[in-house]
């Protein structure tokens, strides 16, 4: 498979080194960005204007393809806003309470129904459901925000959608590229995605607990926010509640039977969308549209019994306090992301096809490249699969490479049995680092629902993630 490399390719790859080597030291990325498109456009383009007008056309590009995160999250935002003032929160956790009394329980609680729920409807729609429900609980019995975004995003953009057990839409890409069934795929990767998740998962629980031992609590300068913390007065029963975006809110009144009438449906509410999910087999943006509609119902519902003649205006207000948030989150991520999508299919939309005849996009060509620098055998191969997988992974899709990725699978392997062990990893590797826990627009929807910086948890999740690919590669080797 001979890949011309041009030189788009080697200016992209530069500008990839400097913006991790910037992301490394904390500090902003968005005029590197924006550097990096300008050059690639005027490559693309060999006019001025033309690399001009490809910023904002990669703003747009990058608005479009963020556009379902960004309104889920801010609905979710504005539903939750009402929920707080209104009371309605504190009833409807009230039981969970009674499970989770401890920080460790609460990451390990979290991850584990994030696991569950993600296997059956992927994770985007699972941080909504979850996050919404448990991460008040979480902050009450003391486990950061952070801690919470941690779990969600680890065992849900990671140990669930890198085996994809359930829906499967990895492990066939994966397989057909390889050439293979896809139960030969899928049973090759149960070790590797264990030793994966078992890793990276303690090893950022044994992070997290020694920061907060030490007495410096997972907050970050960076963090949106915060808490969901409630300052009662001595003088009144008024309450003053933070939400992610450092949105204070004042108590709505609400009578205790009304509120314990919502805290009941609200959550019927959610488990009818599950059941309508499987019913109806809503993946993806589909599962991801019916929360979000739901949360609208709710949110509509909610503000109206509440502030009764006022409900049309406060509805509005909630929604719009709900964009703010969600624009405000994303404002920071869409000229990175812009960047990256021109790694895969945004440059062919938006500069005409400048690459050479039979790329694949710019990030999968260099997979590509690497892995035609090495030689052929399954040691070599193992470590070349785990390190191609994550290059492809780089355009925050995690799926857009993999099947690139079970093609070199099938270069690589020495034998029959070596191809699903060396397919499965490199899938890992993609969905790992591309599906949403080390890119960071890819983790927005755990990061905004916790109400932490998307790059602060990235930042967070390097270390147990790379620790947890040595070892998985490393294993893999052994299987080989």
């Amino acid at each position: 498979m001979n890949i011309q490399l041009t030189a788009l390719h080697y200016v992209y790859l530069a500008f990839i080194v400097l913006i991790i080597a910037v992301m490394i030291r904390r500090r902003d990325t968005t005029i590197i960005c924006v550097a990096g498109i300008m050059t690639i456009g005027l490559l693309a383009t060999e006019t001025l204007s033309g690399s001009v007008a490809g910023i904002f056309s990669s703003f747009i590009y990058a608005t479009k393809e963020l556009l379902s995160t960004i309104f889920i999250i801010s609905i979710i935002v504005a539903m939750s806003r009402v929920l707080i003032r209104t009371g309605i929160n504190e009833v409807m956790v009230t039981p969970v309470t009674r499970f989770i009394r401890s920080p460790q329980v609460a990451y390990w609680g979290i991850g584990l129904i994030m696991l569950v729920v993600s296997l059956f409807f992927w994770p985007s729609p699972a941080v909504a459901l979850v996050g919404a429900v448990l991460l008040p609980v979480a902050v009450r019995v003391g486990l950061p925000p952070i801690g919470a975004a941690i779990a969600m995003n680890l065992f849900g953009h990671g140990i669930a959608l890198s085996g994809d057990y359930i829906i499967q839409g990895a492990p066939k890409l994966t397989a057909d590229a390889a050439g293979l069934p896809v139960p030969y795929v899928m049973t090759a990767s149960i070790p590797l995605v264990i030793v994966m998740g078992t890793v990276s998962t303690l090893t950022a629980f044994w992070m997290l607990r020694k920061e907060m031992k030490s007495g410096s609590p997972a907050h970050s300068p960076n963090d949106i926010s915060g808490t969901m913390r409630m300052e009662h007065s001595s003088s009144s029963e008024a309450v003053s509640t933070s939400l992610p975006g450092n949105l204070p809110v004042e108590r709505q009144a609400m009578s205790p039977r009304l509120q314990k009438v919502f805290a009941l449906l609200i959550p019927l509410l959610f488990a009818v969308d599950v059941i309508l999910m499987f019913v109806l087999k809503l993946q993806g943006g589909d599962a991801t549209a019916l929360i979000g509609g739901t949360a609208v119902v709710i949110l509509i519902a909610v503000t109206l019994a509440a502030h009764r003649h006022a409900g049309p205006e406060e509805t509005t207000n909630y929604l719009i306090e709900g964009f703010q948030f969600g624009f405000k989150v994303f404002g920071p991520v869409i000229p990175i992301a812009a960047f990256f999508y021109l790694g895969d299919a945004a440059i062919t939309e938006l500069f005409n096809n400048p690459l050479p005849e039979g790329s694949h996009g710019i990030v999968n060509d260099l997979g590509v490249a690497l892995a035609g620098l090495v030689p052929l055998n399954d040691t070599v191969g193992a470590i070349t699969m785990t390190v191609t997988g994550a290059v492809t992974g780089m355009d925050g899709s995690g799926f857009s490479g993999i099947s690139l990725v079970g093609s070199i699978a099938s270069m690589f392997a020495g034998s029959a049995d070596s191809a699903p062990v060396l397919t499965a990893l490199g899938q890992v590797a993609a969905i790992w680092v591309g599906g949403g826990t080390l890119i960071p627009w890819a983790l927005i929807p755990a990061a905004a629902i916790c109400g932490v910086s998307p790059f602060e948890l990235a930042r967070r999740n390097l270390k147990p993630v790379l620790l947890g690919l040595t070892v998985t590669t490393i294993v893999a080797i052994f299987l080989i």
